[in-house]
């Protein structure tokens, strides 16, 4: 089950982001360190992002197919499912979800035997609250400046709205990979 935190880890600590208005971008963090994974969930909450929280792998897997995410922040080394094995479910799955892979041992082994594997970035452990809003903010806008760049038609200036735009709604963006499609 994933699970969303409430603000109490913060209080006491050194380095407390400063509340910021985030486009409510959708993030997974995944982490079998309970405290790591509340932390996370505060920062990231407290800076205005959406975010769910996973126990590990095979719970951060249900969440992804369940809901839409702009971004996965994961551990290493967990139970059922490693952070390795999400990168092969959502390559298996065609699943263009940008990784942030947040651990106390990278693994450049396994991500040597997969070349096709990708991560936007990685966080050693332990880093700072700063390294971390630092990489997601980098990770998000460089993910997302692939896909919002768009040429509207020659003529769009011209045309005008049908009757029914008044009752149109919002539509969630949904990312896809850059090398999707070809």
């Amino acid at each position: 089950m994933i699970a969303t935190a409430s603000l109490p880890l913060l209080k006491n600590a050194r380095f407390i982001p400063s509340p910021s208005v985030n486009p409510r971008q959708r993030i997974l963090v995944a982490d079998d360190d309970e405290l790591i994974r509340q932390l996370n969930t505060e920062v990231l909450t407290y800076s205005g992002y959406l975010v769910d929280a996973a126990k590990n792998g095979a719970v951060a897997w249900e969440a992804i197919q369940a809901n839409t995410y702009d971004l996965l922040i994961t551990d290493q080394s967990m139970p059922e499912v490693t952070g390795v094995g999400l990168l092969k479910r959502l390559h298996a799955a065609r699943l263009a979800l940008p990784v942030i892979m947040a651990t106390a041992t990278y693994p450049q082994d396994e991500m040597a035997e997969h070349p096709w594997l990708q991560i936007e970035a990685s966080l050693l452990k332990p880093y700072t609250f700063e390294e971390l809003l630092t990489t997601v903010k980098n990770v998000l806008h460089a993910f997302n400046g692939h896909h919002l760049e768009f040429t509207p038609p020659p003529n769009w200036l011209r045309q005008t709205l049908p009757e029914s735009a008044g009752i149109l709604k919002p539509i969630r963006k949904v990312g896809l990979h850059p090398m999707a499609g070809l």
